[in-house]
């Protein structure tokens, strides 16, 4: 978008939809937010600077929601924030903020942010951007109206202040959020190019929110999503976190497949999904695999991202060990394929290795749970993956593969036979990994 253009639409979104709405008009309330949030806001505002409550917590606040994590945004510069609470760390070199720590509580604190443009900058070396328009370093401070435009979503730009209880609406984010729409602020092409990851953002929210998005918020998503091929993969490792456990992966999926948005993260998998004589097969193995780990969400359950990772890598997988088995032994093609799987998503997604190894172990015991006979399923069942490794074969079972009843089987050993417990396992693990110490020789 040209400068001058820019500089219009966020003086036509200044002068047209900014509001304070009075507490009897809007349905947040102090008693939901954290005392270590209102803490931080209260020191900010009595050593002078401005301070509010941003982003999804008013939001999840307006809709009813009780948010875990908050958000505070000033005009202190970060290391007059860091002055203001020992123990508090500025994190990020790209994106400067402030970690306070309240008790157990983390509490983020954003400078307001400004123009990135470097014509108007002030600031120059504090802002970059790449020839595609993505933005390298953003740390140009400026006003509560600008860090507003500056936000991705008009429902994530709205601002609490404690103190009168008022929110201040730069964007029309109340309005959509009471009609349910998503919408990103500004012209989308150019937003998506500052950071591609708002396209994975758009689908995440539309899935947790059950929006929908506003028309050209969606429609500059296709065109523009090899833009996702740019970002680090170490930081979509982050987001994938946040895509598929957060609660509403499942919803998240389709979206993101709707969008054209999930082959830029698992582009094996979505060959597979598209391209395989299994392709429903596999699709209903990840969607009830995304199923069930929402529904341990809901239930406070731990999950763990290995588990997701070794469902969404198994269409490839099956594929690529038919492949290689037409020239090579099974288990030669069984091991080459985990190597090439693995590989081939580790160059999309960072993937760290405790997981990556977590993902091999369910695997390889998929091949050993058909082995029942004599004391070879003890030996199975002691092993520390095995619970994830049930788990999955029953995954395989529901998705309408074949495997003899073998999850029958099994429930029935464990009823018979009690399994070791948790505390078993991490005592073994810990066993297992711990270096062992070299005997000095004796002289």
């Amino acid at each position: 978008m040209k400068n001058w253009l820019k500089k219009k639409f966020n003086t036509l979104t200044k002068s047209s939809k900014k509001q304070i709405v009075p507490r009897s008009e809007h349905d947040i309330s102090r008693r939901n937010i954290s005392r270590g949030a209102q803490a931080v806001i209260k020191k900010l505002q009595i050593s002078g600077y401005q301070a509010y409550l941003v982003g999804g917590g008013v939001r999840d606040l307006q809709l009813g929601g009780r948010p875990k994590d908050f958000d505070i945004a000033t005009d202190a510069k970060p290391e007059q924030v860091h002055v203001l609470f020992k123990g508090s760390r500025i994190v990020g070199r790209r994106f400067r903020i402030v970690h306070v720590r309240q008790g157990r509580e983390i509490i983020k604190v954003t400078t307001f942010r400004g123009s990135h443009d470097q014509e108007d900058s002030l600031n120059k070396q504090q802002s970059r951007q790449s020839e595609s328009g993505m933005l390298l370093r953003d740390n140009v401070f400026g006003t509560v109206e600008e860090d507003a435009i500056r936000r991705d979503f008009t429902v994530n730009a709205l601002y609490y202040n404690p103190e009168d209880g008022t929110v201040h609406d730069y964007t029309g984010g109340l309005e959509d959020l009471r009609q349910g729409v998503l919408r990103l602020i500004g012209d989308p092409e150019t937003r998506y190019r500052e950071d591609p990851v708002r396209m994975l953002r758009a689908a995440r929210f539309a899935a947790k929110l059950e929006f929908d998005m506003e028309s050209a918020t969606e429609a500059a998503i296709e065109p523009l999503a090899d833009l996702i091929d740019s970002v680090s993969s170490a930081r979509l490792f982050d987001e994938m976190l946040k895509l598929f456990q957060s609660g509403y992966g499942e919803r998240t999926f389709f979206q993101l497949r709707r969008l054209g948005l999930y082959k830029h993260l698992f582009s094996q998998t979505e060959w597979s999904l598209t391209d395989s004589a299994k392709s429903e097969q596999y699709h209903a193995m990840i969607v009830q695999a995304l199923r069930n780990t929402d529904a341990r969400i809901a239930q406070q359950k731990s999950v763990t991202p290995a588990f997701i990772v070794a469902a969404m890598l198994w269409p490839p997988l099956q594929e690529t060990i038919e492949n290689l088995s037409r020239s090579m032994p099974p288990q030669d093609a069984y091991q080459r394929a985990c190597q090439q799987v693995i590989g081939g998503q580790l160059s999309q997604i960072s993937i760290p290795k405790r997981f990556t190894i977590t993902v091999r172990e369910i695997w390889d015991l998929q091949s050993r749970l058909p082995n029942i006979q004599g004391k070879r399923p003890e030996r199975t069942a002691a092993h520390p993956r095995f619970r994830a490794a049930y788990d999955f074969l029953l995954l395989r079972e529901s998705a309408g593969e074949n495997t003899g009843d073998l999850g029958a089987w099994w429930t029935d050993y464990q009823r018979d036979n009690p399994l070791p417990s948790p505390a078993h396992h991490a005592l073994h693990e810990e066993k297992r990994h711990k270096p062992r110490r070299r005997r000095r020789p004796q002289h």
